[in-house]
Order: C-alpha cells, then sequence, then structure tokens
C-alpha cells in the first residue's frame, strides 16, 4: 500500500469520526480544508517551482 492510500484512508477515518462528534457543516469544512489547502498551496506555485516539484516526485516513482 503507497503512503499516498494510507493517507487517503486515514483522512476518510478522521472524516466519519468527525461526523459523529461535531455538527455535520463543521465535520464537512474539516473535510474541505484539508483537501483545499495543499491545492492552493501548490497553485501559488511559480512554473519553475512546479517544473521542479514534478521532477522531484517522478524520480521518487523510479526508485520505488
Amino acid at each position: 500500500m503507497t503512503p499516498h492510500m494510507k493517507i487517503g484512508i486515514a483522512g476518510v477515518a478522521i472524516g466519519l469520526i468527525l461526523l459523529l462528534i461535531l455538527p455535520w457543516w463543521l465535520s464537512f469544512a474539516v473535510i474541505v480544508l484539508a483537501i483545499a489547502i495543499p491545492a492552493v498551496a501548490y497553485g501559488m506555485l511559480d512554473s519553475n517551482q512546479k517544473a521542479r516539484l514534478r521532477r522531484m516526485r517522478s524520480r521518487k516513482q523510479i526508485g520505488q
């Protein structure tokens, strides 16, 4: 199982636990923020930084 899959499963589990504890709208907001923050951070990178990140990601996949 890949590390990304483990993180995704943990996120779903935490989201379901929050649904039981918090009001549905608050737990939904936490899940949306957990998805939106990395997406916005990636969007703020300039093209050189995005290219460097893609190169680093491809090297990591080759080594697996």
